[in-house]
């Protein structure tokens, strides 16, 4: 079964939306863990908005040969991914580029089927990428099998990833990277199903 990643930038109070409000750039220790990181993948979920500011800059950086070596395979990796650019109504058809699809989810069932089907199918991990309100409907819908959060030591007033959720989960943390701005990586995967009981008192807790 393939897993849906979630493998983003986020702050201390997890704000998810408007990256240039808060993103103090990218060391290159942390954009190599990245590369790493994408080097699993074979397709990528994106929202319209998000995929046409991706459409706008990777193609180009690939013909140009720009930026450092990691930025160029990261430019070669997002050329041949799979790219799956989802929308409520599809009336607005995506920007031409290489191995792109527009898929037409009207609602959150019909969201949630077409994920189930694509982890089912054969072949490597999938990114759960931008925007904001797309990867919150993904991850509301318990399909996000990984979370890759690097965190920026700063907070900002904004959308968050788990606003969405309407009850606590829990997570499993697998491991945590620091890199040379400053950045912590932290790798979680769901924790286990159910619900705990709820402590009578703080003291509780502590015995």
């Amino acid at each position: 079964m393939r897993k849906i990643v979630l493998q983003m930038m986020t702050t201390l109070n997890g704000r998810v939306d408007d990256p240039m409000a808060w993103v103090h750039g990218v060391s290159d220790d942390q954009y190599r863990e990245i590369d790493r990181i994408h080097e699993r993948f074979d397709t990528v979920l994106v929202g319209r908005t998000t995929y046409e500011e991706m459409a706008a800059y990777w193609p180009g950086a690939l013909a140009e040969a720009a930026g450092t070596e990691t930025n160029q395979a990261m430019a070669r990796r997002m050329d041949t991914y799979r790219k799956l650019v989802f929308s409520r109504s599809g009336r607005q058809r995506p920007t031409e580029w290489n191995n792109t699809e527009l898929v037409v989810a009207g609602s959150d069932d019909a969201l949630a089927r077409y994920l189930a089907e694509l982890k089912a199918q054969p072949g490597g991990d999938i990114h759960l990428s931008g925007g904001a309100s797309f990867a919150q409907s993904v991850i509301g819908l318990d399909l996000v099998d990984e979370f890759h959060f690097f965190v920026y030591p700063s907070v900002s007033p904004g959308s968050s990833w788990f606003s969405r959720l309407t009850e606590a989960r829990t997570l499993k943390l697998l491991g945590a990277n620091v890199y040379e701005n400053g950045v912590t990586r932290l790798h979680y995967v769901p924790g286990s199903p159910g619900r705990r009981a709820r402590p009578s008192s703080f003291s509780e807790m502590l015995t």
